[in-house]
Protein backbone atom coordinates (compact mmCIF):
# COMPACT_ATOMS: atom_id res chain seq x y z
CA UNK A 1 0.00 0.00 0.00
CA UNK A 2 1.15 3.25 -0.89
CA UNK A 3 2.31 6.03 1.46
CA UNK A 4 -0.61 8.56 -0.33
CA UNK A 5 -3.45 6.06 0.28
CA UNK A 6 -2.66 5.34 3.41
CA UNK A 7 -2.72 8.86 4.92
CA UNK A 8 -5.71 9.53 3.27
CA UNK A 9 -7.11 6.68 4.79
CA UNK A 10 -6.15 8.47 7.86
CA UNK A 11 -7.76 11.63 7.46
CA UNK A 12 -10.66 9.62 6.23
CA UNK A 13 -11.24 7.76 9.69
CA UNK A 14 -10.30 11.31 11.10
CA UNK A 15 -13.81 12.27 9.15
CA UNK A 16 -15.50 9.50 11.01
CA UNK A 17 -14.34 10.56 13.94
CA UNK A 18 -16.20 13.96 12.96
CA UNK A 19 -19.28 12.34 12.62
CA UNK A 20 -19.65 10.05 15.48
CA UNK A 21 -16.54 10.27 18.40
CA UNK A 22 -16.39 6.49 18.89
CA UNK A 23 -17.23 5.03 16.07
CA UNK A 24 -13.86 5.83 14.07
CA UNK A 25 -11.73 4.32 17.26
CA UNK A 26 -14.39 1.28 18.15
CA UNK A 27 -13.62 0.31 13.73
CA UNK A 28 -10.00 0.47 14.39
CA UNK A 29 -9.87 -1.44 17.48
CA UNK A 30 -11.95 -4.29 15.21
CA UNK A 31 -9.73 -4.06 12.62
CA UNK A 32 -6.93 -4.48 15.30
CA UNK A 33 -8.41 -7.18 17.30
CA UNK A 34 -9.09 -9.47 13.54
CA UNK A 35 -5.98 -8.87 12.16
CA UNK A 36 -7.18 -6.21 9.79
CA UNK A 37 -4.24 -4.06 10.69
CA UNK A 38 -0.96 -4.86 11.99
CA UNK A 39 -0.15 -3.19 15.36
CA UNK A 40 1.76 -5.84 16.94
CA UNK A 41 5.12 -4.18 18.05
CA UNK A 42 3.74 -1.09 18.73
CA UNK A 43 3.23 1.12 21.33
CA UNK A 44 -0.70 0.89 20.21
CA UNK A 45 -0.97 -2.75 20.08
CA UNK A 46 -3.21 -2.82 23.10
CA UNK A 47 -6.08 -0.92 21.03
CA UNK A 48 -6.39 -4.60 19.92
CA UNK A 49 -7.03 -6.16 22.90
CA UNK A 50 -10.53 -7.51 23.87
CA UNK A 51 -10.60 -5.54 26.72
CA UNK A 52 -9.90 -2.01 24.64
CA UNK A 53 -12.55 -3.42 22.25
CA UNK A 54 -15.13 -4.02 24.28
CA UNK A 55 -14.87 -0.77 26.22
CA UNK A 56 -14.84 1.58 23.04
CA UNK A 57 -17.37 -0.37 21.20
CA UNK A 58 -19.55 0.18 24.66
CA UNK A 59 -18.73 3.73 24.16
CA UNK A 60 -19.78 3.68 20.50
CA UNK A 61 -23.20 2.53 21.45
CA UNK A 62 -24.04 4.74 23.78
CA UNK A 63 -23.21 7.61 21.57
CA UNK A 64 -24.98 6.45 19.05
CA UNK A 65 -28.02 6.33 21.30
CA UNK A 66 -27.10 9.39 23.36
CA UNK A 67 -26.81 11.39 19.83
CA UNK A 68 -31.00 10.81 19.72
CA UNK A 69 -31.79 12.68 23.26
CA UNK A 70 -33.25 16.30 23.02
CA UNK A 71 -30.48 17.42 25.64
CA UNK A 72 -27.71 16.10 23.54
CA UNK A 73 -25.61 19.70 23.27
CA UNK A 74 -23.94 20.20 19.39
CA UNK A 75 -20.99 18.59 18.04
CA UNK A 76 -19.88 22.00 17.38
CA UNK A 77 -19.44 22.56 21.38
CA UNK A 78 -15.92 22.95 22.68
CA UNK A 79 -16.57 19.14 24.61
CA UNK A 80 -17.56 17.28 22.02
CA UNK A 81 -15.79 18.89 19.35
CA UNK A 82 -12.44 18.38 21.54
CA UNK A 83 -13.19 15.01 21.75
CA UNK A 84 -13.77 14.31 18.23
CA UNK A 85 -10.61 15.53 17.79
CA UNK A 86 -8.98 13.57 19.80
CA UNK A 87 -10.19 10.64 18.69
CA UNK A 88 -9.82 11.26 15.13
CA UNK A 89 -5.86 11.91 16.24
CA UNK A 90 -6.27 8.33 17.80
CA UNK A 91 -7.43 6.92 14.87
CA UNK A 92 -5.21 8.67 12.42
CA UNK A 93 -2.31 7.64 14.13
CA UNK A 94 -3.17 4.26 14.58
CA UNK A 95 -3.66 3.38 10.90
CA UNK A 96 -0.65 5.56 9.86
CA UNK A 97 1.20 2.89 12.60
CA UNK A 98 -0.26 0.14 10.57
CA UNK A 99 0.74 1.48 7.20
CA UNK A 100 4.33 1.88 8.68
CA UNK A 101 3.98 5.68 8.51
CA UNK A 102 5.36 8.49 10.63
CA UNK A 103 2.34 8.32 13.25
CA UNK A 104 2.56 12.02 14.22
CA UNK A 105 1.87 13.12 10.33
CA UNK A 106 -1.62 10.45 10.47
CA UNK A 107 -2.35 11.86 13.82
CA UNK A 108 -2.39 15.44 11.88
CA UNK A 109 -4.40 14.05 9.01
CA UNK A 110 -6.95 12.69 11.53
CA UNK A 111 -7.22 15.76 13.47
CA UNK A 112 -7.66 17.45 9.99
CA UNK A 113 -10.67 15.19 9.05
CA UNK A 114 -12.14 15.20 12.39
CA UNK A 115 -12.44 18.91 12.21
CA UNK A 116 -13.91 18.30 8.48
CA UNK A 117 -16.24 15.64 9.80
CA UNK A 118 -17.58 17.47 12.87
CA UNK A 119 -17.85 21.01 10.97
CA UNK A 120 -19.08 19.38 7.84
CA UNK A 121 -21.60 17.39 9.27
CA UNK A 122 -23.47 19.68 11.43
CA UNK A 123 -23.95 21.50 8.26
CA UNK A 124 -25.16 18.74 6.08
CA UNK A 125 -27.61 17.34 8.89
CA UNK A 126 -29.06 20.74 9.96
CA UNK A 127 -29.35 21.78 6.05
CA UNK A 128 -31.25 18.66 5.26
CA UNK A 129 -33.43 18.97 8.17
CA UNK A 130 -34.37 22.50 7.66
CA UNK A 131 -34.20 22.73 4.15
CA UNK A 132 -36.23 19.09 3.07
CA UNK A 133 -38.11 19.59 6.80
CA UNK A 134 -37.67 16.06 8.01
CA UNK A 135 -37.26 14.63 11.58
CA UNK A 136 -34.02 15.07 13.08
CA UNK A 137 -33.88 11.40 14.08
CA UNK A 138 -34.28 10.24 10.43
CA UNK A 139 -31.39 12.05 9.59
CA UNK A 140 -28.95 10.75 12.81
CA UNK A 141 -29.72 7.19 11.60
CA UNK A 142 -28.67 7.67 8.16
CA UNK A 143 -25.53 9.77 9.89
CA UNK A 144 -25.10 6.63 12.01
CA UNK A 145 -25.07 4.38 8.50
CA UNK A 146 -22.83 6.14 7.16
CA UNK A 147 -19.86 6.67 9.85
CA UNK A 148 -19.90 3.10 10.48
CA UNK A 149 -20.12 1.74 6.88
CA UNK A 150 -17.59 4.84 5.81
CA UNK A 151 -15.51 3.57 8.81
CA UNK A 152 -16.02 -0.50 7.95
CA UNK A 153 -14.64 0.25 4.66
CA UNK A 154 -11.66 2.33 5.47
CA UNK A 155 -10.01 -0.13 8.11
CA UNK A 156 -11.24 -3.24 5.70
CA UNK A 157 -8.51 -1.29 2.81
CA UNK A 158 -5.56 -2.75 4.60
Amino acid sequence: MNTSLILCLAFAIGVIAGLRTFTAPAVVCWAAHLGWINLHGSHLAFLGSIVTVVIVTLLAIFELVNDKLPKTPSRTTPGPFGARIVMGALSGGTLAVAGAQVVLLGAVLGIVGAVVGTLGGYQARHQIVTQLKVKDIGVALVEDLIAIGGGLLIVTRF
